[in-house]
């Protein structure tokens, strides 16, 4: 039997570390994360490397920084996500792969430092003044994607020489958007081929719009960038597959799934460098001294399983150009 007096002196020792323990915890730093267009299960690849840049600061989750992780569905959500992260006080906020979030967190705070992932020009969207001194709050990562279109029509056009008509589809919520339709447009006069865009921001738009290719039967398909597409990367390959059509990716985690070709930067650099900056942030330095870095890595891979199951040969110029080749 534990006698009284020790009982109470043991609980005297645990309710004085009590303090300590609420102490260490407020005083862990903690990241807002904002996402748009996915869940945590469909990003864990992307979060890993998020994750990794903050190791490569000096900053373990749970150990010296916490994060707090927020998904948002649609454009519409970001404000009130963002409101709840600044009401929680975090010390600095990522939205590692949309400009559009990284506005909706501007919008709502000015001093709390921002670190964003992009596919474009945020001098051109108003996020940033300039790329080696961003100024004010607000520092991050680009890309570029909005730059390839024209790149990844013509790999697809080299592979599939007599294909006329090819469906391209695109996200309208993406702040690029349009000018991604502008460059396919472009790109597909110069080559002499025809480009249908049909726009789908949600993934049973997608569906639907697998509906409409398996009764219009364009040649192939040109799937250009978006958070919500690589969320759903999986189910789409799958609906390619059983339309049986040939499609072109933005980036490898298509290809990786089954998809046929990829061409596009090596994301995980770009959660890396997001987290890394945050974590210097957190270090002490401050988000408008640190200049926005330009992604200079691209990666082209293709799929010969699937370009088999398909009956397509992938000539030898194409393969020669491949980073990457999986059989």
């Amino acid at each position: 039997m534990i006698r009284r007096r020790e009982f109470i002196a043991g609980l005297g020792g645990a309710a004085a570390a009590w303090p300590l323990a609420a102490r260490a915890q407020r005083s862990m730093p903690t990241v807002g994360y904002l996402y748009l267009g996915g869940s945590r299960e469909t990003t864990a690849h992307y979060e890993a490397a998020f994750l990794q840049g903050l190791s490569d600061a000096g900053l373990v989750q749970g150990r010296n920084v916490a994060v707090e992780y927020r998904f948002a569905e649609g454009p519409a959500q970001m404000p009130k996500l963002a409101a709840d992260l600044i009401r929680r006080r975090v010390s600095v906020i990522v939205t590692p792969n949309s400009i559009a979030a990284a506005h909706a967190v501007k919008a709502a705070t000015a001093t709390i430092p921002i670190v964003f992932g992009t596919s474009g020009d945020p001098v051109e969207a108003g996020l940033v003044s300039s790329f080696n001194r961003p100024g004010e709050n607000v520092t991050g990562f680009v890309n570029m994607t909005v730059d390839t279109e024209a790149k990844r029509l013509g790999i697809l056009r080299e592979l599939l020489p007599r294909a006329m008509r090819i469906a391209v589809l695109v996200n309208p919520n993406r702040t690029y958007t349009e000018i991604t339709v502008k460059e396919v447009a472009a790109a597909a006069a110069s080559i002499g081929c025809e480009v249908d865009v049909v726009r789908a921001a949600i993934i049973s738009a997608v569906e639907a719009a697998f509906a409409t290719f398996a009764q219009a039967r364009p040649d192939a398909l040109l799937v250009t960038p978006s958070p919500t597409y690589e969320s759903h990367r999986a189910q789409m390959v799958t609906l390619a597959t059983i339309n049986r059509l040939p499609a072109m990716y933005s980036y490898r985690g298509f290809t990786d799934v089954g998809g046929l070709m990829s061409y596009g930067p090596r994301v995980a650099e770009q959660y890396r460098q997001v987290g890394l900056y945050a974590g210097r942030i957190l270090k002490g330095e401050k988000p408008g001294g640190l200049p926005i870095v330009r992604q200079t890595k691209f990666e082209f891979v293709v799929n010969l399983q699937t370009a088999r199951a398909f009956g397509i040969t992938v000539p030898p110029t194409l393969l020669a150009l491949a980073d990457e080749i999986i059989e």
